[in-house]
């Protein structure tokens, strides 16, 4: 079964002035927010997903920690992550976890 398709909307820009009135009309209310409810289960759940931050976290979560390298070697990792499609992060924890291993 097909859908039927929406009727393309007029651009704010070429409606005439009665239609711009129609169109803005809901917008003249006064105090909309007294005619809203209480979420149900559904828009609880997008509300949740639009207001979530950041990464997802990764086993156990990632923390922000501030190092001090030398520009040179900076240089040459960013140089090798890029080659090598990883990030920043991802190169230095790959860095970590070598040395983790090997210790």
């Amino acid at each position: 079964m097909r859908r039927a398709r929406r009727p393309k909307r007029k651009t704010f820009s070429r409606m005439t002035t009665a239609e711009l009135r129609r169109a803005t009309r809901e917008f003249d209310r006064e105090f909309v927010a007294d005619t809203f409810q209480p979420l149900d289960a559904k828009a609880r759940k997008l509300d949740a997903q639009a207001r979530r931050r950041g990464r997802p976290p990764r086993g156990k979560g990632a923390r922000v920690v501030s190092v001090t390298v030398e520009r040179s070697i900076l240089a040459e990792a960013d140089a090798f992550a890029r080659k090598h499609h990883l990030t920043r992060a991802a190169l230095i924890e790959l860095g970590l976890r070598m040395v983790l291993k090997a210790g």
